[in-house]
């Protein structure tokens, strides 16, 4: 009888695998609806796929980082886009260089999720924004009993995890590396667990 061949890759069933995308051409600014490009040429994209299925829906925010890294990531198909994946607004801070940013890393979880630049939206806006589109997404995947794939933001990720752990606020603890990824279990009624959070490519 033959053996089957031992793998690393990862098996995956009814679930949602978050991406955040590439890095991006400002390094150096806070980049939220600041429509940058991705900057590829050097990213890991060969060895992110080996992270991800190998055929799955794909669904990317928007944003042109984010549909650069999905064409990367799955060449030859063409993304859904989702408005509702948008990184957060940040308004007036939009585009401004980090150094230019108050200083909010004082203030607890809880009061960071509820606060809102001038003129933006919250973390808990984001959290309430995708919600639905995440439950629907998660519902998906358990009724086709596969993977779908979405290439987004670092703090729609965030706020992914905060939502299936219950506690909004504490997705902010999460560290979300640039072509990292995210997996959540999907239930008959949205993401019910997490199977792993931030893995990049070794």
């Amino acid at each position: 009888m033959a053996q089957a061949q031992a793998t690393d890759q990862p098996r995956f069933g009814a679930e949602l695998v978050l991406v955040r995308h590439g890095p991006v051409a400002w390094s150096d600014r806070l980049c939220g609806r600041t429509d940058t490009p991705a900057r590829l040429a050097e990213a890991p994209i060969a060895a992110t796929r080996k992270l991800l299925p190998a055929a799955a829906p794909l669904i990317s925010s928007p944003a042109r980082r984010c549909i650069e890294t999905a064409a990367a990531l799955y060449p030859g198909q063409d993304p859904e886009q989702d408005a509702h994946l948008w990184e957060q607004d940040f308004g007036a801070h939009d585009g401004l260089p980090y150094a230019d940013l108050p200083d909010i890393g004082v203030l607890s979880s809880e009061a960071l999720a509820a606060y809102a630049p001038p003129q933006g939206e919250s973390f808990a806006d984001v959290a309430h924004r995708i919600d639905g589109p995440l439950r629907a997404q998660a519902k998906q995947a358990h009724a086709d009993g596969r993977p779908r794939v979405l290439v987004v933001h670092a703090g729609v990720i965030r706020a992914a995890l905060g939502l299936v752990m219950g506690h909004v606020p504490a997705g902010l603890a999460f560290e979300i590396a640039h072509l990292s990824v995210t997996r959540l279990r999907a239930g008959a009624a949205g993401p019910i667990s997490i199977i792993e959070a931030g893995k990049t490519a070794p």
